[in-house]
């Protein structure tokens, strides 16, 4: 297909800097993840924390999301969310951003706009601002050449790391079109958010992720074991190869 011929040859320019330093003395962290339901499916936040966990590293997480929220609706503090707040009154390291999965095709304006707006705010409090690529739906997987294009844009007009995970969702489903990412057309299945955990594990702590169990649980307020995601052996080592291979470079401002 010429689609999946085209992907391949894309995906050798994602831009995406897995070898982050900041971890490389092991300090931990703390990420803020801001948005929305492709956030908040199988508790990413927590699947993140959970991974670097096991791996003897500490990335403490929290999250501000809320079920189709826009960064525009973070901005203004609509529905109820607290983002600006959290940003005003705590010190992050990270803040990962996940827009809403039709802003960059639908309302381009205004995905560059809010971002930008976060970008700068997060800058100014001395963190780093990250972007989730959102991947294309199930039903439409062409949606994901406007993403990918509009994620670049925003990397290069604001100077910040996108983690390109619909690039790896449609990598996956290339190679291994049996594996369900999908909770529905659009959500991530279990394996879905493994597979995220991965990327952001991988962008954070720059280390091998051979060894991240393919059963994700962490610790509940009682000290037991509370099970996260359960994912099949093969599939887990599949999906840990591609997040380990998968191809970037640095982005031009850097140079």
């Amino acid at each position: 297909m010429k689609f999946a011929s085209g992907f391949y040859k894309f995906s050798l320019l994602i831009i995406l800097f897995f070898n982050n330093s900041f971890t490389a003395q092991n300090k931990p962290i703390k990420v803020l993840f801001v948005g929305n339901s492709f956030t908040y499916y199988h508790n990413l936040p927590q699947v993140v924390s959970a991974m670097a966990k096991s791996q003897g590293y500490t990335i403490n997480t929290r999250h501000s999301t809320i079920g189709g929220a826009t960064l525009e609706d973070h901005w203004k503090s609509k529905r109820g969310v607290q983002t600006r707040k959290m940003i005003e009154n705590e010190h992050w390291d990270y803040v990962v951003f996940n827009n809403h999965s039709l802003s960059a095709i639908k309302t381009p304006k205004y995905f560059i706009k809010y971002s930008k707006k976060f970008a700068d705010l997060i800058k100014k409090k001395g963190a780093e601002p990250i972007f989730m690529m959102t991947w294309a739906y199930k039903s439409n997987p062409l949606m994901l050449l406007e993403i990918e294009k509009m994620y670049q844009k925003l990397s290069v007009l604001t100077k910040t790391d996108f983690v390109p995970c619909g690039s790896l969702f449609a990598a996956s489903l290339h190679y291994r079109p049996d594996l369900e990412l999908f909770h529905d057309d659009k959500h991530p299945s279990q394996n879905g958010t493994y597979l995220l955990g991965l990327s952001f594990y991988k962008y954070f702590i720059g280390k091998k992720i051979t060894y991240i169990p393919e059963n994700v649980s962490t610790l509940d307020k009682n000290g037991q074991r509370l099970y996260l995601l359960f994912t099949n052996p093969k599939d887990a080592n599949f999906m840990k190869k591609l997040v380990a291979e998968f191809p970037y470079k640095l982005r031009d401002y850097k140079k």
